[in-house]
């Protein structure tokens, strides 16, 4: 019996370090990554790199345009997923009856986020640009990561709905709170939290994706306001990247863009975490 015991413990201390390795070799490769990119870019880093747009005739290189159009086609797309991806987990989880439906989206909804991103570009292209008419631009990308970020929200707040405890809903039921109203002021105030993870997922997603933006948002470097880039070509920073590192052979401003996307990453997801939970405590 006490060698049984001192098995255990030894076994419990083998796999406890194993984890704290695998834990401390991901972190340090993350630090890693994270370092080598802001020492690679912080210096190619410059206000008039940052305010500017490339210009050809003057030899300038300048990625405003493309940081505008990275928030223009994050806003664009989360416009439009968001109250899809959370209308269709809550009538998923709240509303439908038939379980055989429920389990069909689910399991299409799986599906499609497994599909790489190239196909989504390439049907993306087929569809919005060819079928519809629609030109190179934050419109047609925009559309096709929605179809790409939908599956993610949608599961995500299905996760975070089923998480709040059924005695909650028959609570508020019993008070004689309609359902929509059950919905509205319990459910949702306690699924917050799984949501706006679902959208710091997403919009890491659309910050970082540059396949899909290749054919439907295009390769363009110029200046355009929101309106204009719907429907002109407007390279977002990812598609930018790829353009100043293959086409053009500019390693110092590809490092500087990627500088820049993960700041903008954190500021967004850092912003998406303090208005959760400001609109959880006013809920609340």
């Amino acid at each position: 019996m006490h060698s049984l015991s001192q098995r255990r413990k030894v076994y419990d201390r083998t796999l406890r370090g194993l984890l704290y390795l695998c834990a401390g070799i991901t972190c340090a490769v993350l630090i890693f990554f994270i370092g080598y990119i802001f020492y690679q870019g912080l210096g190619s880093l410059s206000w008039e790199l940052l305010s500017s747009q490339t210009s050809y005739i003057s030899d300038t290189i300048g990625i405003l345009p493309n940081i505008l159009n990275t928030l223009y086609i994050i806003f664009l797309t989360m416009l439009i997923v968001l109250p899809l991806g959370v209308g269709a987990a809550i009538y998923l989880t709240e509303y439908a009856s038939n379980q055989k439906v429920v389990s069909t989206i689910a399991f299409a909804a799986e599906t499609l986020s497994g599909i790489p991103s190239i196909l989504f570009g390439l049907v993306g292209m087929l569809f919005f640009q060819q079928l519809f008419g629609l030109k190179a631009g934050i419109l047609a990308g925009g559309l096709t990561l929605v179809i790409m970020i939908l599956p993610i929200i949608i599961r995500t707040t299905q996760e975070s709905l089923n998480t709040v405890p059924q005695s909650y809903r028959e609570g508020a039921l019993a008070l004689g709170a309609g359902k929509w109203r059950v919905v509205r002021t319990v459910v949702l105030p306690n699924a917050l939290d799984g949501i706006v993870t679902g959208c710091i997922l997403a919009v890491g997603r659309i910050v970082g994706e540059s396949a899909a933006l290749l054919f439907t948002a295009g390769f363009g470097l110029e200046l355009n306001s929101f309106l204009t880039s719907l429907q002109s070509s407007s390279a977002t920073l990812t598609v930018a990247l790829y353009v100043y590192a293959n086409e053009r052979g500019e390693s110092g401003v590809a490092f500087a863009i990627a500088a820049v996307l993960m700041l903008l990453v954190f500021l967004i997801n850092f912003s998406a975490s303090l208005v959760g939970k400001k609109l959880k405590r006013k809920a609340g």
